[in-house]
């Protein structure tokens, strides 16, 4: 779609890709390296990915959340998840998954951008 903002990610946002989806970090991150996993056909909700790239969305997202926790030993989990629809939060109608590392002592995540 022309006026997707993920549909016009510049390559040189890119932190992971493979030939479905690709991963950014989080432009309102809710944490330090809040990632998000993005597959590259656009659509409005994670119900409408395909085996294939249901598969390749969890492996990116299971790939970056070794990359992160290896890279700050700080992490000592995760949420990971998605807003479906506005009324549950959903502000970009291209589907995304949030992969948000978690640290001892973090509050409850914040709206990722406020109205």
């Amino acid at each position: 779609m022309p006026d997707c903002v993920f549909c016009n990610i510049p390559k040189s946002e890119l932190i992971a890709e493979s030939e479905l989806c690709f991963a950014i970090y989080d432009k309102f991150p809710v944490a330090p390296l809040h990632t998000l996993i993005i597959p590259k056909r656009c659509m409005a909700t994670p119900f409408e990915l395909t085996p294939e790239e249901q598969g390749e969305l969890f492996e990116l997202a299971r790939q970056r959340s070794i990359a992160i926790a290896t890279g700050d030993p700080s992490v000592g989990g995760f949420n990971f998840g998605a807003n479906i629809g506005e009324p549950a939060g959903q502000k970009i109608m291209h589907v995304h998954f949030h992969l948000i590392p978690r640290r001892a002592g973090d509050l409850d995540p914040p709206p990722a951008k406020p109205d």
